[in-house]
């Protein structure tokens, strides 16, 4: 993350943002990441286009977009919740899938937030849910209902800047 992103935010925003990127630069094989609300709004991502380095250099998430992660991150996290409803097993903590070319993983942070993690195929599973628990243990008390406005609004602004002139995309 680039220090412009986080230009006005709150401290509390911003120990986030920098937690966020702690994982994506210290975890080996993490290719990207999304912190997903309840809703499934997408509330902070490590999105390449947002990164310091040049993008050919940063590996793409789903279809270099960190919407496509939140969106599959929030599918698999609502399909487990139901899941473990229906037979009745308790809270979801976790979710790992592991796919021919990548890996999906989903933590539970707090009140329905979502962490999502998009590894390549060679990561080390147990060291990501590892850093991630990690992440989740020091986010979560902080990932408040005011603070999930802030960071949403804080995309929303960013998404209006990129937009070219006359709103067409």
């Amino acid at each position: 993350m680039t220090a412009p992103s986080t230009f006005g935010l709150s401290s509390a925003a911003r120990n986030l943002h920098w937690l966020l990127t702690n994982l994506v630069e210290e975890v080996p094989g993490i290719l990207s990441v999304a912190v997903v609300s309840s809703d499934g709004l997408l509330l902070l991502s490590s999105d390449p286009e947002h990164a310091d380095a040049p993008r050919e250099k940063r590996p793409a998430g789903p279809r270099g977009s960190a919407a496509d992660l939140a969106t599959v991150v929030s599918g698999v996290g609502s399909l487990t919740v139901g899941a473990a409803r229906l037979m009745d097993l308790g809270g979801v903590k976790h979710t790992m899938v592991a796919m021919a070319e990548g890996s999906l993983f989903v933590m539970s942070i707090s009140d329905g937030s979502l962490l999502g993690v998009h590894g390549a195929a060679d990561c080390d599973m147990s060291v990501v849910a590892y850093h991630m628990a990690l992440f989740v243990g020091r986010a979560g008390h902080a990932l408040t209902p005011e603070l999930r406005s802030e960071l949403r609004k804080s995309l929303e602004e960013k998404d209006k800047e990129s937009e070219p002139a006359g709103g067409d995309r």
